[in-house]
């Protein structure tokens, strides 16, 4: 596909203005001459061409309102359009942030009742709304963590994260100032009591979990995991990351957890990707709510207000009050659904996980073959053993039109193929996907060149995702990543 620039012909217009009608002046006298551009290209094209043009990029995307995103650990759910619209409100959009409380009671009381029902659905005595993602939600977890133990007048310097943990958790940790000490998953695939009673000291401030873990399966010692903390001191922290599994089923405040963030642009519908907005709320129990970042909400009567007077708070950690577009969808997603349609939430969640796992498992290696909450991991072991990597598998997925899901992570399993399917998903795409990659497996053991070679133009018996459109086959990665050309090419007219 061309670019615009190289569509463009001299003399060609795609707009019509009217007649100028205030004094003109030269661009010299109104922008200092130092701040000019020396040369201002734009294409010369019809408006046709425009249209046509972007339309045709439009198609080139591909989305969680194109095709399945069976990404794990990132729950790409649909985004019930009404959420879109009910943000478009013009008493929403039309909001400014700096805007006079007596004016913006409206916007306060829906914050205020967000944070309620979040503290409901996890079990936690205090909410923030202001981070502006999880991994942002994490690192003011942490702080306020630091913060807790300075109030008490004691001194700690180390966070344990399991070997599965998400890359964020050490990062978060790092930042902070903390020592993060790796303990390995035992043959379950979750925590292992023994490792962490060894570098559980009184020098630890905090575990850091996945509940369900970054494997999809649920730490059942939970409970033994927070009281071993809590007896010697330390918080534990929810990475909320996965709390798809079991909304309306468990709270991680009722199994011992301190803290945790939550991510509305996964678990609550917001949407995700595209570059954001995100929002990675905090929720903390009472022992930790005088550190929650200010201001809060608080309400009086019938008023709601920013509270600023908290000195322990750990200030604010993003502009204004957080990302309230994407605040306005999840609260309209949480009441749309209600507590009954929260629980059918993890309910088909699960349900489609271990219906994909059950399919495939007798095709890929299953590291841990139990039952699993909203996510599974498989590994390419078997198809490595024809010289097929978990990276040719993915690309293969490509030619048959699916995004392929998270590839070599979590970092404990070799070749890891981590799926998730959510639970907006039917059971006739589950039966698409699962007959690709059965394809794709069987393709391996009887012609394992045409899934070294992927993507393809065309794929027979597939149906071509859009990024193999136009002949592009696969791209240098290795190059891409270690030498990217981002210089603009200057074409001449």
């Amino acid at each position: 596909m061309k670019l615009i620039f190289e569509k463009s012909k001299p003399g060609r217009m795609g707009i019509s203005l009217p007649d100028c009608d205030v004094p003109e002046k030269k661009i010299e006298e109104l922008i200092p001459k130092n701040s000019l551009r020396s040369e201002l290209r734009l294409p010369e094209v019809s408006e046709a061409e425009v249209v046509r043009h972007y339309t045709k990029l439009s198609t080139q995307n591909y989305g969680i309102d194109t095709g399945f995103y069976p990404l794990g650990s990132c729950t790409m759910k649909y985004n019930p359009k009404v959420n879109e619209e009910i943000a478009e409100l013009p008493g929403f959009r039309s909001l400014h942030p700096v805007q006079d409380e007596e004016l913006s009671q409206g916007a306060l009381e829906l914050m205020y009742n967000l944070e309620k029902i979040l503290c409901e659905i996890t079990g936690m005595d205090g909410f923030t709304l202001q981070p502006a993602a999880g991994a942002q939600g994490e690192l003011a977890g942490l702080m306020m963590t630091k913060a807790y133990f300075e109030h008490r007048g004691e001194r700690r310097t180390k966070i344990i994260v399991p070997d599965s943990s998400h890359g964020t958790n050490p990062a978060s940790a790092t930042l902070c100032g903390y020592e993060s000490i790796t303990i390995r998953s035992n043959e379950k695939g979750t925590v292992d009591l023994k490792e962490l009673k060894k570098v559980l000291d009184g020098e630890v401030a905090c575990i850091i979990l996945t509940n369900p873990n970054t494997l999809g399966l649920f730490e059942e010692e939970i409970l033994e995991i927070t009281h071993i903390a809590h007896k010697r001191g330390a918080l534990v922290y929810c990475d909320g990351a996965n709390m798809n599994a079991f909304l309306g089923i468990a709270r991680p405040g009722d199994m011992g957890f301190d803290i945790i963030h939550l991510n509305l642009h996964k678990t609550f519908s917001t949407p995700h990707g595209g570059g954001g907005p995100g929002s990675g709320p905090v929720g903390v129990k009472k022992s930790l709510v005088p550190f929650l970042p200010k201001p809060t909400i608080e309400k009086e009567k019938d008023r709601y207000r920013l509270d600023y007077d908290r000195p322990l708070s750990i200030g604010k950690i993003k502009t204004f009050y957080g990302n309230f577009g994407v605040m306005v969808k999840a609260y309209a997603y949480l009441r749309t659904l209600g507590p009954e349609g929260l629980r059918e939430v993890a309910e088909n969640a699960v349900l489609n996980a271990n219906y994909l796992m059950k399919k495939l498992k007798s095709y890929y290696y299953l590291p841990f073959d139990r039952v699993c909450m909203h996510e599974f991991v498989l590994s390419g072991k078997r198809q490595l053993e024809e010289g097929v990597h978990t990276n040719d598998i993915a690309k293969r997925l490509l030619d048959y039109g699916f995004h392929a899901p998270t590839i070599y992570f979590p970092l404990i399993v070799s070749e890891a193929i981590m799926i998730e399917p959510t639970e907006t998903e039917s059971k006739e795409t589950l039966d698409e996907f699962a007959s690709a990659m059965i394809r794709i497996a069987k393709e391996t053991e009887e012609n394992p060149e045409i899934v070294k070679t992927a993507p393809h133009p065309t794929a027979e018996g597939g149906r071509t995702h859009p990024s193999t459109k136009g002949g592009r086959r696969r791209l240098d990665a290795v190059t891409a990543a270690r030498r990217p050309n981002l210089r603009w090419k200057k074409l001449d007219k």
